[in-house]
């Protein structure tokens, strides 16, 4: 019975790589998610710290 069971998970492991390769290939190979720029990394941004800024109407 054992064995049964590691040949079965043998088997849905290499199913699981298989279709995470094509998926990846299928996406375009690009497996990274895209880095997301905090306030503190943006040059615009701490540029426009040095402005003065103008009083907003309420």
């Amino acid at each position: 019975m054992l064995k049964v069971l590691l040949v079965v998970a043998a088997i849905a492991f290499v199913v699981w790589l298989l279709v995470k390769l094509t998926l990846r290939r299928l996406d375009g190979g690009s497996s990274s998610r895209p880095r997301v720029i905090g306030p503190d990394d943006d040059p615009d941004f701490l540029s426009g710290l040095d402005r003065p800024r103008k009083p907003e109407d309420d």
